[in-house]
């Protein structure tokens, strides 16, 4: 029986990020459903209970509830020999994107949320943050091929690249098309390529990206 519980909703991109590497680490997790959309589960004082902010997704590993999408990353890429670099430097800009992704980069999934759910919020000014957000990743992308690494730390994937891939994989539901991202483009193909991947909704194919 596992020791992994992953709290989860379908259709949340931060849930989303941790099915991903559970899965490309070929890992289970017993998996418990909160409908958020339409059922606002997150707010029952059930989900409070494990939950006090109501933050998803929330995973339960080695006997501690982790809350939020780039703790629980963190919490399974520690001690991985390949998913999160063990020198300072490399250390040292994972934390730097996992930053990225919660920070610049949540503008996109709040705005997903607008689009998608009928959240309040500015639509429009969110939009364009989402979008420099992803300008900024677009160029960081584009001198590291430059370089010879096709990937956002190092020269294999990292637990930055499973943290950023979400935002730009599910652009198109918040209106911002893929066209004006090459080096993101190519990214995502090698993404989509890794053994172990899993999809949501809104993602494509490998065959029509």
């Amino acid at each position: 029986m596992t020791d992994l519980v992953l709290h989860d909703d379908v259709l949340d991109e931060n849930c989303y990020r941790v099915r991903l590497f559970l899965s490309l680490l070929g890992r289970q997790a017993r998996m418990v459903a909160v409908n958020v959309v339409p059922g606002g589960a997150q707010d029952s004082p059930a989900f409070r209970a494990i939950s006090p902010a109501g933050v998803l997704p929330v995973l339960r590993i080695a006997g501690v509830e982790v809350c939020g999408a780039g703790a629980a990353l963190l919490a399974l890429a520690h001690g991985t020999q390949t998913w999160l670099p063990r020198d300072p430097g490399g250390f040292a800009e994972v934390a730097h994107w996992l930053e990225f992704a919660g920070g610049p980069l949540a503008a996109a999934t709040q705005a997903r949320r607008i689009f998608l759910f009928g959240e309040p919020g500015d639509r429009d000014g969110l939009r364009r943050q989402g979008a420099a957000a992803l300008r900024i990743m677009e160029d960081h992308l584009a001198l590291r091929w430059l370089d010879g690494s096709p990937w956002f730390v190092g020269d294999g994937p990292t637990v930055a690249d499973v943290a950023l891939f979400p935002a730009f994989a599910l652009s198109r539901d918040w209106e911002v098309g893929h066209e004006a991202f090459p080096a993101l483009r190519r990214w995502m193909r090698r993404m989509l390529a890794l053994p172990g991947f899993v999809t949501m909704p809104g993602i494509p194919d490998l065959g029509v990206v």
